[in-house]
């Protein structure tokens, strides 16, 4: 099958002058902006692992917290992605706000959050939600879906009237950067691309790329 789609970029320009010193505050930035504008899931990333062969792998995961420190999410530990973090700490990750014409794209590596701060987040989360973090052997095959709905309801009468405490194998990663770049779309698909590289430092180099 051949696509002959075509989408014309026409944003604003994006300039060095008007980007944070700090790519963080940047993200942070256009994270809000593209919550204003009504997008979709806007703390969806795409992330990349590598597993134990090689073999690059990606799956959408959501945005938890950004701060000075790095890009948080969730997961389990015993997923496949969680499994080639432990094996393979780098990672990439991708947002996209189609209706911006904007991409972000990271490089860096994965640390884990503190058991205190994977408690407080998880307790923030929708009962059902929690009882599916134990339910569900994530990544692991199942002969039907009737074996989750079985394992949710006898957890529902385990914990009826009770907190669901955090499974331990449910836990935070911090993607800790090393490089971000800001994509904007331009017409003639001569876009802009701005690239943060980390320095020795601890300092960010701002830089151009050629579309």
């Amino acid at each position: 099958m051949e696509l002959q789609m075509r989408v014309d970029y026409n944003r604003e320009p994006l300039l060095e002058s008007q980007m944070d010193a700090d790519p963080i505050r940047q993200l942070q930035q256009w994270l809000q902006e593209a919550i204003e504008a009504g997008v979709i899931e806007p703390n969806a990333l795409c992330l990349a692992t590598v597993d134990e062969e090689g073999q690059p792998d990606a799956r959408f995961v959501l945005l938890r917290g950004l701060d000075e420190r790095g890009l948080v999410f969730y997961t389990n530990a015993h997923s496949a992605k969680g499994r080639q973090m432990s094996l393979n700490p780098r990672v990439a990750a991708v947002f996209w706000w189609g209706t911006l014409h904007r991409q972000v794209r990271v490089q860096g590596t994965v640390e884990k959050v503190s058991e205190e701060e994977a408690d407080a987040y998880f307790a923030t989360r929708p009962r059902g939600h929690q009882l599916a973090a134990w339910a569900s052997p994530q990544s692991e095959p199942i002969p039907d879906r009737q074996v989750l709905e079985a394992r949710m309801a006898a957890l529902e009468q385990q914990y009826a009237g009770r907190t669901v405490p955090r499974p331990p194998y449910w836990i935070g990663y911090r993607i800790v950067p090393h490089t971000m770049e800001f994509w904007q779309g331009r017409p003639n698909r001569l876009h802009d691309r701005l690239r943060y590289v980390r320095q020795p430092d601890g300092s960010w180099k701002l830089e151009r790329l050629a579309p």
